[in-house]
């Protein structure tokens, strides 16, 4: 990469010290502008959603607003500075909408690629920048970075002390939400029998809900949203299981009966059904179905192993993407064309073949997919 030093990208997302890195930032450019070097600054946000997911203009929005308010911080700078407002080239963006981020090294290649086409030459990482969730991770992001040719440092600010993990980042809906559902659960089990259940049951709920509401919800529950999506839920269940006792009378039958041949395949699917929780309810709910696995998910499209040729015709007529759809968005919701009635499926290997068809990855001896070249990234969602 021939960029020039002084150009900088700045990967942005709300934290304690995103302040201090903004003024630090400004500080350094407006320094290389003394010594005649071109200052330009990039600041840029890494979208944690897909611009087809349900609810992304809202997420767009959000990053927006964090955006102009970065844009504000610097201006500010620039004036406690006394300094010519346009001494420094400071452009804002929402970048990596389209593609799904899981490690540092996808994060570090779309920063990469985009200083590559603006002509940066610097990364500057606020130390509590967090890349998936409320997971930090700069050490490995650091690590990705400094093996492109683009220099990395981390902002020199005062870092403050660190809380409790769980308790700082649980919301009183979500722990509230979860020591209901876990009170609930346990007295289900224990049948409501008297004092000692109420007693234990509480305290296992305090327990649940101080150690895991942190981690159980994307987004906080709502008096209006949840209950209907609980509801929801439970009536897809009984669907999930008819599905799974179905899949295993079909699969055991091709096992058991010696004239049924058994037909592995590798198979793509690209579903709409958001990011998140939703897509991993949908993956595990293929899973779970015997003689379908999903290997891996990419973004919207989830590459699935399918042992028989009924769970993948099954699969391509989308009635468990159709029904989680159901459980998260509404009846409407529903009502979507099958990924077969979209075209959104490819068989992407015939055991019969010599060379993978379309041109896709090759499947592999333990069920994943083979991916030099490309810049997908395995891992669970």
């Amino acid at each position: 990469m021939t960029a020039p030093e002084s150009g900088i990208i700045v990967p942005v997302k709300r934290s304690a010290t995103l302040r201090q890195t903004v003024g630090y930032v400004i500080g350094d450019a407006l320094d290389r502008a003394a010594d005649g070097d071109v200052a330009v600054v990039h600041f840029v946000s890494v979208a944690s959603w897909r611009a087809e997911d349900p609810g992304s203009d809202r997420e767009r929005q959000r990053a927006a607003d964090l955006l102009e308010q970065v844009e504000t911080w610097a201006g500010f700078e620039l004036d406690e500075a006394d300094a010519d407002p346009d001494a420094v080239t400071i452009e804002t963006a929402v970048i990596g909408d389209t593609d799904y981020l899981f490690s540092p090294e996808d994060y570090a290649d779309l920063l990469t690629e985009y200083a590559g086409q603006h002509g940066l030459g610097r990364v500057v990482v606020d130390p509590e920048y967090s890349l998936v969730g409320h997971t930090t991770l700069v050490e490995p992001l650091e690590f990705e970075l400094a093996q492109r040719d683009l220099a990395i440092e981390e902002a020199p600010v005062d870092r403050p002390t660190r809380r409790g993990r769980l308790v700082s980042r649980t919301t009183p809906a979500r722990f509230l939400t979860l020591f209901g559902t876990s009170m609930l659960f346990y007295q289900v089990l224990g049948g409501f029998s008297g004092l000692f259940d109420l007693v234990t049951g509480v305290a296992t709920a305090l327990i649940v809900a101080t150690t895991l509401s942190s981690v159980s919800f994307y987004r906080d529950p709502t008096l209006r949203e949840s209950p209907k999506r609980v509801l929801r839920g439970v009536i897809y269940v009984p669907y999930l299981l008819y599905e799974i006792v179905v899949s295993n009378l079909v699969v055991a039958r091709v096992i058991l009966d010696p004239r049924l041949d058994i037909d592995p395949r590798l198979t793509k699917v690209r579903v709409f059904v958001g990011s998140g929780f939703p897509l991993t309810t949908l993956a595990n709910s293929i899973t779970l179905t015997p003689g379908t696995l999903t290997v891996k998910a990419d973004d919207q499209e989830l590459y699935v192993h399918s042992l028989v040729p009924f769970a993948r015709e099954g699969l391509f007529d989308g009635a468990l993407e159709r029904w989680v759809r159901f459980v998260f968005y509404g009846r409407e919701a529903a009502r979507f064309p099958s990924p077969r009635d979209r075209g959104d499926t490819d068989v992407l290997q015939d055991p019969d073949a010599d060379e993978p068809a379309n041109g896709e990855p090759e499947a592999v001896a333990d069920g994943g997919v083979d991916c030099s070249g490309d810049d997908t990234q395995e891992g669970d969602q």
